[in-house]
């Protein structure tokens, strides 16, 4: 007798019982389902084409209904806006853009009732220019003290018309610029590993640690769950600010030691945060995004005294092997089990573009990639993808708009960006905006139900069909395997627990492991593959048939077993 199975519409929990498993949940953080929201691109309450968090606040109930247990806020602190909010004028403030302070105190409320953690981004590596620090150690002129809290440096050459050392921005270009002091002459240099608009906190200086945990206790006291600090590895440079020595720097992250990346020093600053974090009940946790040379290095953020968790950026660049990715898998959990921190997986996120399209595409391409590739491949790939990501053990990230199988936007014309990578040439590709674009909840509408007045980037007619309303509902869509995926992963706790998986014998490009009486086979291959039916079939990304005790498994498919 033959058997199909593939994805089926999961029952939507009720708020009481969302608000009820928070309330009961020790440790949430080790198995939690994380959603990124990028406030700008999530949903717009007032028309003006921008997101904001009245917007956000508005579909909390979609989220709470999708199954995850936390929302991350990327910024929506006061800020020019030079790089998308990551350039904070005032750490304390919302940004017009966005709202204000008791839209911000009225979100983390609702989502609070709906059984919903809020985390927030923290930005801690460097501040915008237009921060009152900056604009009065600027305006003040050397020897002020406000520029002991950045690194102002004296130029090189006979008028110190060169930068103080040869380091790069990961932006493009060099990595220091030069003020003009208030007689108008040239005067000294400051260092900024982003773009010119992000001076670069000095944290050897106590007035910056000071802020920042004072920043901290503002919002933990205002009721956030956690912290998402980024650049968490940049906070402490070597001593001396010493050469490089090499050129085309940012092809070197990620792989090699850097004098301005991972120094051990940030160790201590984290150190420091935990005592404050711990002060609060309700177990509030850090993730750090730390890019570092190698997951074990990435181990040491997450000791038992400083983080709770740490974006795992070596599988987010995993291509769609088996090989490669039970390597990954093994190393990752390996690194995780002496700390006793519990291991994260990432697919896609705000700076990479969106896995539906980077597995559309040929391998060895990178995790910014400008063409569509095959975007029925690319899709099969990531709801594969998803289903392995959310059956290892540890805590999973969902990007918005993954779950609706959105690509990236890869043809976005040129006088739409605002990627400040984009402008800069030599540094990151700049094509960051293609993940960035708003996502479409309606069939119709100026911007596909993002908001009354169209969007700040331009979404392609095609996404109406892949809108919430057009997925709702339908047996098979996207949107539908998330829900089904993440509510058997909420009703079987075993499957986010624990740091080990059971490898078991499988097909060339075929990845399967056991965990307790749950077992998962990912098909990376090319072909169709026979496997054991090692029980009952829980959910399957794809098609799946089944006749005489084998189970017929599609390329690029991923199934959920049952032996119970």
């Amino acid at each position: 007798m033959s058997q199909q199975h593939s994805a089926a519409p999961a029952p939507t929990p009720t708020a009481a019982a969302a608000v009820a498993t928070v309330a009961q949940r020790r440790d949430w953080w080790r198995d939690a389902v994380i959603y990124q929201v990028y406030p700008r691109s999530f949903a717009d309450s007032n028309g003006d084409g921008m997101g904001d968090l009245e917007g956000v606040r508005s579909r909390l109930p979609y989220l709470r209904d999708l199954g995850v247990d936390a929302v991350w806020l990327s910024p929506f602190y006061a800020s020019p806006q030079a790089d998308a909010g990551y350039d904070v004028a005032d750490y304390r403030a919302v940004d017009p853009m966005f709202g204000n302070l008791l839209d911000a105190d009225a979100l983390i409320r609702d989502a609070r009732e709906l059984g919903l953690r809020i985390i927030v981004d923290l930005v801690p590596n460097h501040s915008s220019d237009q921060h009152e620090w900056f604009k009065r150690a600027v305006a003040e002129g050397p020897g002020s003290p406000l520029r002991e809290r950045y690194h102002f440096r004296p130029g090189k050459g006979e008028n110190g018309e060169l930068p103080p050392n040869d380091w790069e921005s990961i932006f493009g270009g060099p990595s220091w610029t030069r003020v003009t002091e208030p007689d108008g002459s040239a005067g000294e240099w400051y260092l900024h590993l982003f773009a010119p608009e992000q001076p670069d906190f000095n944290w050897d200086h106590p007035a910056v640690g000071d802020e920042f945990r004072s920043v901290l206790r503002f919002w933990l006291d205002m009721g956030v769950d956690g912290f998402r600090i980024d650049v968490a590895h940049g906070l402490v440079k070597a001593p001396g600010l010493p050469d490089l020595g090499t050129h085309d720097q940012v092809k070197l992250l990620g792989n090699d030691a850097m004098p301005f990346f991972d120094q051990d020093g940030v160790h201590a600053i984290y150190r420091q945060w935990r005592l404050i974090l711990d002060e609060y009940a309700g177990e509030r946790i850090f993730v750090a995004e730390a890019w570092t040379p190698t997951v074990e290095r990435t181990a040491h953020y997450v000791r038992p005294d400083e983080l709770h968790q740490a974006f795992n950026f070596q599988y987010l660049g995993t291509e769609w092997d088996a090989e490669e990715l039970r390597k990954v898998v093994d190393r990752t959990l390996e690194a995780m089990r002496p700390v006793g921190a519990p291991a994260t997986w990432v697919l896609s996120n705000h700076d990479v573009t969106r896995h539906t399209t980077r597995f559309a595409n040929p391998p060895g391409l990178g995790t910014q990639i400008r063409t569509a590739g095959d975007p029925e491949l690319g899709l099969r790939r990531a709801r594969a993808a998803t289903l392995l990501m959310l059956a290892l053990p540890g805590s999973a990230y969902i990007y918005q708009g993954e779950e609706l199988g959105l690509p990236d936007v890869v043809d976005l014309p040129d006088e739409v960006r605002q990627d400040p990578a984009y402008f800069r040439g030599a540094g990151q590709d700049g094509f960051r905006d293609g993940c960035r674009v708003p996502i479409p909840w309606t069939r119709e509408g100026s911007s596909f139900g993002f908001g009354s007045g169209g969007s700040w980037l331009p979404q392609p007619a095609s996404w109406a069909e892949l809108s919430v309303e057009a997925q709702e509902g339908v047996d098979g869509s996207t949107l539908e395997l998330y829900r089904s995926a993440l509510a058997v992963r909420r009703s079987r706790p075993d499957l986010g627990a624990g740091d080990s998986v059971e490898w078991l014998k499988a097909p060339e490009g075929v990845l399967a492991f056991r965990r307790g009486d749950f077992v998962c086979v990912a098909n990376t291959s090319g072909e169709s593959a026979r496997i054991p039916a090692y029980g009952r079939v829980l959910l399957a990304s794809g098609e799946v048939a089944e006749a005489d005790g084998e189970a017929k498994l599609p390329a690029d498919t991923t199934v959920w077993f049952t032996t119970a």
